[in-house]
């Protein structure tokens, strides 16, 4: 038994990171602290206050740890890289994880590439961007290629020169075909600087060279690639507009502000490269009424760079925020040079920083209603479903359905929907092992079985290894199961719950003639729900998802082999121990019924192979 008081006691008066754990020992806060004595007996005091959100945190801290550092530098590393991994209820988070395009150009290849990345590795490549656009990225990229006909194939050059004709690439003039040598390395590379001139913003060149190059097929009546090269110059200009410049210094730097309204923030940030603006982003930021505006900046600093691979030279931001010399350390060892960051009180630097605020206000003034929406059609819907249902905490969700023609390779399929929305690293497929024809029941009874069968015993493993923390692909059990189909679905699902000792809650999507949801199945009832509600709208989108899901499945079975026969995809069974298991039982429904010892009888088989032919048929006999 965790008795706080007396932890609270050992609580040592040295820098680190302290985690908060509630009833089931998930993390529900993570923090940092040059004192850690001091600060976690802090939460603790009646006469403490951190506003409400701290309050309702601290009623559910069942225990806490910590992890000692040398300083608080170290810190504050810990704590944004748990944050990250742990993405606790009660810190500040940023809703969006977002990854930026770079354009990548391959200068430790003989013959460089300009490639899209959306990583910067420390390679021998030179790294443009990032850029808050993919698809401006890409059309940059082509227009790159066209402009200089660089070649944009994965061939090993100078190995390969020869090695294979030209691409079709070289045949419309958009490359110079390296690949055959047509091109000396000198040229190429002097061609390669160029598209790397243009990515710094140095457009007039090549304006005036495309201009010049348009002019002279027009005199010699060459229209068509008169207009080509209007069209390339018409798609340069366009790129140039884009580039705004800011400031004459060409250094990078992000200017940051923020907008709130107690319950919902937006930060904003415009990305100065080279002293022009390539782009800008906002943020959406979880707040309580008692976070500040330099608490939510500190937050949102901490836990953006953390994620994105460049850190510009400055950052500008709104106003003085905390522990601002050691996340600008931070940021320094993360970029292996100084960092600044900097609150302007006049100029062109403040002028921006008013900008971007006014930018996260309108953002936040829009999308403000979209939000309240979103949440209507996902949480709120869920928060619908549970009412009607009378279950109080309802988050995950998870539908089955059954897919099969005339009985031939039924499959079943697991979706799941977390807050409403589909998480779709979650979904599962089972191809029927034990179900011969077109028996829904008995299919949604195997495959019920082998998930929750398969959950149990990764929940043991992790139990045995104390990582309770941790999750399989099967761990996490649902807190509603939604079936598609009334009584004899529902009771199929409540017959395997029982026999697994399981207590999760069970409905039926009830459909009226036309095939349509009228209601929900649910402890003998059926209980009607409105069909212009959210609720209903939900449970629509799941109901057609699982059935997506498992015909997809199903097609994609059929479409690689009408006849495959059942028996390959028993592990150790190869061409030789099939021909023998047919040739003796003749029908599937023999194998299933034959025990091990008259399996390990047969020729070529082995004890091994034999139960593995066995456990194949009758997963529900393995050890749970």
């Amino acid at each position: 038994m965790f008795d706080i008081q007396e932890e609270l006691k050992k609580v040592p008066q040295k820098p680190g990171v302290y985690i908060m754990h509630d009833a089931k020992d998930a993390i529900i806060y993570i923090g940092k602290a040059v004192s850690l004595r001091n600060r976690v007996r802090q939460y603790f005091r009646p006469s403490h206050n951190e506003g409400l959100k701290k309050e309702q945190m601290v009623r559910q801290i069942e225990r806490f740890e910590y992890i000692i550092t040398d300083s608080e530098l170290e810190a504050l590393i810990l704590e944004c890289n748990l944050i990250k991994e742990h993405r606790p209820k009660y810190n500040t988070m940023l809703r969006d994880d977002k990854t930026y395009p770079y354009i990548r150009v391959t200068l430790g290849e003989d013959f460089p590439r300009v490639l899209f990345s959306r990583q910067m590795k420390k390679d021998k490549s030179r790294y443009f961007g990032p850029y808050t656009s993919a698809g401006a990225v890409k059309d940059t990229i082509e227009l790159i290629n066209k402009l200089y006909t660089l070649r944009s194939c994965s061939r090993s050059l100078p190995k390969d020169i020869g090695v294979e004709r030209p691409c079709l690439n070289y045949h419309i003039h958009q490359c110079t075909a390296p690949c055959q040598g047509f091109i000396s390395k000198e040229e190429y590379r002097s061609r390669v600087e160029q598209a790397m001139e243009f990515l710094n913003g140095n457009y007039q060149p090549v304006q005036k060279e495309l201009e010049q190059r348009m002019q002279e097929a027009s005199e010699n009546m060459n229209f068509e690639k008169a207009i080509e090269y209007r069209e390339l110059l018409k798609a340069v200009k366009q790129i140039a507009q884009k580039q705004k410049i800011t400031s004459s210094d060409g250094e990078d730097k992000d200017i940051i502000a923020m907008a709130s309204d107690g319950e919902d923030a937006v930060v904003q940030v415009f990305f100065i490269r080279g002293g022009k603006l390539i782009g800008r982003d906002h943020f959406h930021v979880n707040v309580g009424s008692e976070d500040t505006n330099s608490q939510v900046l500190a937050t949102f600093l901490k836990q953006f760079y953390a994620g994105t691979p460049f850190i510009p030279r400055e950052l500008i931001i709104q106003e003085e925020i905390e522990e601002m010399e050691v996340i600008a350390e931070w940021l320094t060892q993360k970029r292996r040079q100084k960092v600044y960051i900097r609150v302007p009180k006049k100029g062109t630097k403040e002028k921006l920083v008013e900008l971007a605020a006014q930018n996260a206000r309108m953002v936040l003034s829009q999308d403000k209603e979209k939000i309240k929406r979103e949440e209507g059609r996902t949480i709120g819907a869920l928060r619908e479903i549970g009412k009607l249902l009378e279950l109080e905490e309802l988050k995950r969700v998870e539908a089955y359905d059954i897919s099969n023609t005339s009985g031939f390779e039924s499959v079943g399929s697991m979706i799941v929907y977390e807050k409403g929305k589909p998480k779709r690293s979650d979904y599962r497929k089972f191809k029927l092992r034990t179900v011969d024809g077109p028996d829904d029941y008995s299919s949604m009874y195997e495959v019920l079985t082998r998930r929750f069968s398969h959950g149990m015993r990764e929940q043991e493993e992790l139990k045995e290894r104390r990582m309770e923390n941790d999750y399989g692909s099967f761990t996490r059990f649902p807190d509603l199961i939604m079936m598609d189909g009334g009584k004899g679905q529902v009771n199929v699902a409540l017959r395997v719950l029982g026999e697994l000792g399981l207590e999760i809650p069970v409905c039926g999507m009830v459909k009226d003639d036309n095939h349509r949801t009228r209601g929900l199945y649910y402890q003998n009832q059926e209980i009607p729900i409105d069909h212009h509600s959210e609720g209903f709208k939900l449970i629509t989108r799941i109901q057609d998802e699982a059935h997506r899901f498992a015909i997809e499945f199903h097609r994609s079975l059929r479409s690689k082999e009408q006849v495959h026969s059942v028996l390959d995809d028993i592990p150790g069974i190869g061409a030789t121990r099939r021909k023998a298991l047919m040739k003796q039982f003749l029908s599937l429904d023999a194998i299933r019924q034959a025990d091990v010892q008259t399996l390990a009888g047969l020729p070529s088989m082995n004890e091994r192979a034999a139960q593995s032919v066995y456990d194949y048929f009758h997963p529900s006999d393995q050890k749970q």
